[in-house]
């Protein structure tokens, strides 16, 4: 339970005055209820900055409310004390927490900031710790995936091609659509919201179709999800 509500940091005391609760998702929300049926589907999200104001995790944690309010299963890994990768064991607790939730996933989103004209290393050492295979298991292969950046100054897409081509290289399944926020400072309030804005309306279209297409192909991926009961 204590590992549950950590993985659910990005939860607020609900308000009808929140955004979320205003914006208008009927279309995907309309889908969900007709497909999810009682099997909540079940979203991990990383983003890609340690940051005390990380606004790659404030989009994310954005994008986890909106999943969680079309009632997906949503938990977002929190990479404080993911170690580089080759430091330690693969046995590290973190380590471990990161791949439990690759393999209980069905879809995933990432978000990390551009640095230095692609993503973070805090980011991409998440990705370097899930492996193509664990003995038999594909941890990301079949899943669905969106993918979005946050950048400091102007708009730009190198993080998230980047991202496209991890997600293709893991066998993912990536969304058409995706999202990048240019000065990303401006973008989010003194709570960590984001503010109305064009690129708030498309960060709501990505996570709407990351929704759809997880529905549509979630019982025809040839994964097989182990660690359901997380």
């Amino acid at each position: 339970m204590e590992k549950l509500s950590e993985w659910k940091k990005f939860r607020i005391d609900s308000d009808k005055n929140d955004w979320i609760e205003q914006v208008d998702i009927s279309g995907a929300k309309s889908l969900y209820e007709k497909e999810a049926q009682d099997k909540p589907l079940r979203v991990l999200v990383l983003y890609g900055s340690l940051r005390q104001r990380s606004f790659s995790r404030c989009c994310a944690y954005e994008a986890a409310r909106l999943l969680d309010h079309l009632g997906a299963d949503v938990r977002v890994f929190d990479p404080t004390e993911l170690p580089v990768k080759g430091q330690v064991e693969e046995t590290h607790h973190k380590v471990q927490e990161l791949r439990e939730l690759a393999l209980w996933s069905e879809a995933q989103f990432w978000c990390s900031p551009e640095m230095h004209g692609n993503v973070t290393g805090c980011f991409k050492n998440q990705i370097d710790w899930i492996p193509l295979s664990l003995g038999s298991v594909r941890p990301t292969q079949g899943r669905t995936l969106a993918i979005c950046q946050v950048n400091g100054g102007s708009q730009s897409f190198n993080a998230v091609n980047t991202l496209r081509v991890l997600g293709r290289w893991m066998r993912m399944f990536t969304i058409p659509n995706q999202s990048s926020i240019p000065k990303a400072w401006q973008e989010f309030d003194e709570y960590n919201r984001m503010k109305p804005s064009p690129l708030r309306d498309r960060l709501v279209d990505v996570v709407e179709e990351l929704v759809n297409f997880s529905l549509m192909l979630r019982d025809h991926s040839s994964f097989h999800c182990v660690c359901q009961k997380l």
